[in-house]
């Protein structure tokens, strides 16, 4: 069977939020009890900073406005497992206008931690240095 394609095979795009108050990064816990940046897969026409904020309601029921993108990355080059198809991850400081958490789907709490507080991380979800 000959597969038909249309045009160039593109990486999916997955948007995270930074979020940082008194030298303190925000996590969410996810239903599993591993601590991630709020974000998620980039949903269709919606602009990576739309969806930036879009996800940090719906994960932490906070307000968030978008400031600049802090850094892209190729997850395949920082993460494992490595998936079948190309995903990029795009970070994104933001600001908190209000809001306040309600528990929902995806999350059950939303905390800050220092560098030295930061508890067991969702590892496909985040950024590794190699």
């Amino acid at each position: 069977m000959k597969r038909v394609s249309n045009g160039y095979q593109t990486p999916k795009i997955d948007t995270r939020a930074a979020i940082f108050e008194d030298d303190k990064i925000l996590l969410v816990r996810e239903n599993n009890g591993k601590w991630s940046l709020p974000g998620g897969w980039c949903d269709v026409n919606v602009s990576v900073g739309e969806n930036t904020v879009k996800e940090v309601k719906e994960e932490s029921g906070l307000d968030v406005v978008t400031n600049r993108v802090i850094a892209i990355q190729d997850r395949a080059k920082h993460n494992l497992p490595v998936y079948a198809y190309g995903v990029c991850k795009v970070y994104v400081e933001c600001s908190v206008l209000g809001g306040e958490f309600q528990e929902n789907i995806e999350t059950t709490e939303y905390r800050y931690f220092s560098k030295n507080e930061l508890s067991e991380l969702a590892k496909k979800k985040i950024m590794k240095n190699k």
